[in-house]
């Protein structure tokens, strides 16, 4: 881990130009010998001596410029390059045998009657980089630590798979059952990277593009971060992402660069598979691809490696004393290289060297067939091998490999670097007689020509097999491996929850601080509590949090190396090496890539974290949704607060601040349970009961999301008799109607209860109605139970049917059943099919605007008064009431009048 001192300065470069010069004498003697070597030697040689100048500079640390970009060579001269330790003939055969099965497994997957899809030409490109990495690098999790963590490529996966089929890891059932999980289960396997689905296998889920690169970053990070705080030993741990270069193009792939260099994350590998093409062409058919993610990572502050010609090319770099061949390097861009890819030695002859006499001079004793076999680095073991090794070795940055391939590398003329080789996916019985030849197998035309082509294992006895074994003991296991091997935690007991069970008395306060209330003392237990990593993006004094500053405080391995302007207060910003808090700064997308990393800390490191994410619950479901699914599929546990939520309770803020949905998007995730708590009481059994499921003897792979509001109230104490069960399947009357002889129901929501309990005093007191108000903690949960029991019921017609919590809760009230909350009809909607009676629902319907709460309200017809004409309305169609009265009501409590809504409380950020 390194050192403070050893990562980069505030300012890395810099010009001299407000610099005095105390010795221009010396300073004119270096201008006149750069001079001199230009008139002498010429420009290519006064180059060369600045490049090594600058390099000198940088090992004697002096600060010099960085520069944007470097000539299109390798990173690492031929002299620099390390002894390759391991057999390269064994680990070539042990690659032909895993790239044909790789290549089997997907065109096996396409016989008639299947058709289940599959790619072969990313691997293909990426093959050897993933395997110099499983011979000499990726360290398992044998030696009771996390090992390394490498996130593959997605489309890489069958690669992977063929790999393990090598091992005895799988079986050729299971590679036949490729994307056929359910139809072969249990044999079956996930198409891509999914831990959910194969979570003895798979660690991390990648193929949703962009999200692994930024999902590495912050789990590097969040490896510091264990190993910081005392948590866990991860100074061992290096993290590794496999990429596409046109991955690259995604916002999230590159929008986080920044903090892996300002932390000094050297834990950080990036292997960027420059294989020039995207899934339909180039990437940058007019440009430099390589070049442009140089200057990217440079200028972000990366150690950046370049791995472009295998070692054919050196003799010919070694003679070119005048920079011909590099400036042909530099200048021609990637889209005519991948046209070189797919052509002959001759036309490569032609167009590459042939319009210069001295790069053809190069290449005169050279045949077509050598030509054609100059590679790219990303396919030679030993630049490989001298790349990652740079890599783990550099200390005080993260690294990029930029790593130059030819996409379907291998597979034959039909498939390698052309646009299309991406959707192939099968290939002819002349395809695989070309790709068996290339790769020296003995296979023989009987076997390929009588149905589907056999998978190749040289056999459990073979040199290769035992090279493999031996090479994966060295390391401390198998990749990827996914082990839990985190114990359950000593929950908090009941005096933990004590105060936000007692309700607020006479102070109103906003469900957001009954929280954090909660959350203080949660992080007091002695068993637990500094298992808490709370997470937020810049919003922490929104939310009421500042309070944690000064005792947990916010993670930065630096410290805190000013004097804070609040010093002197008792909330001060405080930052340390062991802080507890994150604080990303303004992205959601990092704050998520934390909350994912913590939240499957127990089985990455064996060490469970309770994350806890706040954020403006706008910008959680809605902005960062992906990332959320990519939680749900990592087996990532934890709590996440749409604060501020509701449609009409941040009003000021406008449209885009306005959330009447999140709960919604919360329902489409299958690994979310969602509430929508009214009071702190309601936030202590659920809190305490998702505890329970995600870090207690029968933990579950589920996570929290909880929608808390600024709008401050007075929270009620528990009742007595208060009904638990009803609170965490989602519903239970909060208060029963005393006065009136006309029976109804209201189910309300969040901030939405109170609004229900002043729409029953009305009721009651105007018109002789007599209401129930139940809170509905959870909409999601409820319809989530009840199709479930139609599905069960669907396939048990002969026992007997089961019947719907919601159902059976409601099933002695009286209707009509009125709903209403803060949210888009669709979210109460949703049980609306269950409720056992007439049932009608209001909502927060279209785009917010900023306005009074109760100006909104008005609008949207969700205040009190517009609940009570909801109930006249169900009441009349049963004819319990006159329709006389509907028109009563909407004149006397103004319904059509905007403006004359009380405007409500105004306040309460958080």
């Amino acid at each position: 881990m390194a050192s403070g001192s050893d990562r980069n300065p505030i300012i890395i470069g810099g010009l001299p130009s407000q610099v005095p010069d105390f010795d221009p004498e010396e300073t004119q003697e270096w201008l006149d010998s750069l001079d001199a070597a230009v008139d002498e030697r010429g420009r290519e040689r006064a180059r060369y001596l600045m490049l090594r100048l600058i390099e000198r500079a940088r090992e004697k640390r002096v600060a010099v410029p960085e520069m944007r970009s470097t000539d299109y060579v390798n990173t690492i001269p031929t002299r620099a390059e390390p002894f390759f330790p391991g057999n390269e003939e064994i680990e070539r055969k042990i690659l032909n045998a895993t790239r044909w099965n790789a290549a089997v497994m997907v065109s096996r997957a396409q016989r008639p009657g299947i058709g289940v899809g599959g790619h072969i030409a990313t691997f293909a490109s990426s093959a050897s980089l993933y395997d110099v990495g499983f011979n000499h690098f990726f360290r398992g999790k044998d030696e009771g630590d996390g090992g390394d963590q490498v996130f593959f490529q997605g489309h890489a996966s069958p690669g992977i798979y063929a790999r393990a089929f090598m091992l005895d890891r799988l079986s050729e059932q299971n590679l036949d059952a490729f994307r056929q999980e359910r139809s072969k289960a249990p044999h079956g396997l996930s198409s891509y990277p999914h831990p959910r689905l194969m979570p003895d296998f798979w660690e991390f889920p990648t193929v949703s593009m962009g999200l692994g690169p930024i999902g590495a970053i912050y789990q590097a990070r969040m490896n510091r971060y264990m190993h910081a705080r005392g948590i866990a030993d991860t100074s061992k741990s290096h993290v590794w992402a496999f990429l596409g270069d046109g991955e690259m193009d995604e916002p999230e792939s590159l929008g986080q660069l920044t903090i892996a260099a300002r932390e000094g994350l050297d834990n950080l590998t990036f292997v960027v598979n420059c294989n020039l093409q995207r899934l339909d062409g180039p990437v940058r058919g007019n440009g430099k691809v390589i070049q442009e993610l140089e200057s990217v990572f440079r200028g972000a502050g990366w150690n950046v490696i370049k791995l472009i010609w295998d070692r054919t090319w050196d003799p010919l770099l070694a003679q070119d004393r005048d920079g011909t061949l590099v400036n042909r390097m530099n200048t021609t861009p990637d889209g005519q290289f991948q046209t070189y890819a797919t052509e002959s030695g001759a036309y490569i002859r032609d167009h590459f060297f042939g319009d210069d006499q001295r790069l053809r001079a190069m290449v005169e004793g050279m045949t077509d067939d050598q030509i054609l076999h100059l590679g790219r680095g990303g396919h030679d073991h030993r630049k490989i091998y001298a790349a990652f090794k740079a890599a783990v070795e550099h200390t005080g940055q993260p690294t990029v490999i930029l790593a130059k391939t030819v996409k379907g590398w291998t597979l034959g003329p039909n498939f390698e670097g052309r646009n299309a080789t991406h959707q192939m996916k099968k290939l002819t019985v002349d395809d695989l007689k070309g790709f068996r030849d290339r790769l020296h197998l003995p296979i023989s035309d009987k076997e390929l020509e009588g149905g589907a082509p056999p998978y190749y294992h040289p056999g459990r006895d073979s040199e290769e097999i035992q090279y493999m074994h031996d090479r994966r003991k060295g390391l401390g296991g198998y990749v990827p491996t996914r082990v839990v091997r985190a114990q359950p935690l000593t929950l908090p007991d009941e005096k933990t929850y004590a105060s936000v069970k007692n309700g607020s008395g006479q102070q109103s306060i906003a469900t957001t601080m009954a929280f954090v209330r909660l959350l203080k003392d949660l992080m007091r237990d002695k068993e637990i509590g500094k298992r808490f990593v709370l997470i937020a993006p810049d919003e922490y004094r929104t939310f009421g949090m500042d309070s944690f500053f000064p005792s947990a405080k916010i993670y930065n391995p630096l410290g805190q190396q000013y004097e804070s302007v609040d010093r002197e207060l008792l909330l001060a910003y405080k930052e340390s090496p062991t802080g507890q808090m994150l604080h990303d700064g303004i992205s959601e997308a990092g704050c998520t890539a934390s909350l994912i990393a913590a939240g499957s800390a127990y089985a990455t490191h064996g060490e469970p974290l309770i994350p806890v994410y706040v954020f403006y619950s706008m910008f959680g479901f809605q902005r960062t949704g992906d990332q959320f699914w990519q939680m749900a599929d990592q087996l990532a546990r934890g709590f996440v607060l749409g604060a501020t939520a509701g449609r009409t309770t941040l009003t000021g803020e406008g449209l885009q601040h306005a959330d009447g949905h999140s709960q919604l998007l919360a329902s489409t995730n299958p690994g979310c349970v969602a509430y929508d708590p009214a009071f702190g009481f309601e936030i202590a059994h659920i809190v305490k009961d998702g505890l329970r499921r995600m870090y207690g003897p029968d933990s579950e792979d589920v996570f929290y999301y909880l929608t808390v509001y600024n709008e401050p109230i007075q929270h009620p104490a528990e009742p007595e008799d208060v009904d638990v069960e009803g609170i965490l399947k989602g519903v239970h009357r909060f208060s029963e109607g005393t006065s009136g002889s006309i029976p109804a129901q209201i189910l309300a929501s969040g901030v939405a209860v109170p609004w229900a309990v002043e729409a029953q005093r009305i009721l009651a007191e105007e018109w002789n109605v007599r209401a129930d108000v139940w809170s509905a903690t959870s909409w999601n949960e409820l319809r989530r139970e009840a199709v479930d029991v139609e599905r069960h019921n669907l396939l048990h017609p002969e026992e007997e049917q089961r019947v719907p919590y919601v159902t059976r809760k409601l099933g002695g009230a009286q209707g009509p059943f009125v709903a209403v909350s803060d949210w888009m009809r669709s979210v109460p909607d949703q049980i609306a099919r269950w409720v056992p009676g007439p049932y009608q629902s209001l909502g927060a319907d279209g785009f917010g605007f900023a306005d009074t709460r109760g100006a909104a309200r008005r609008f949207f017809h969700i205040d009190a008064q517009s609940v009570v004409l909801a109930v006249l309305t169900e009441l009349a169609k049963q004819g319990k009431v006159d329709r006389s009265a509907l028109k009563q009501a909407i004149d006397r409590y103004q319904l059509l009048d905007v403006a004359s809504a009380d405007p409500g409380a105004a306040g309460g950020d958080a």
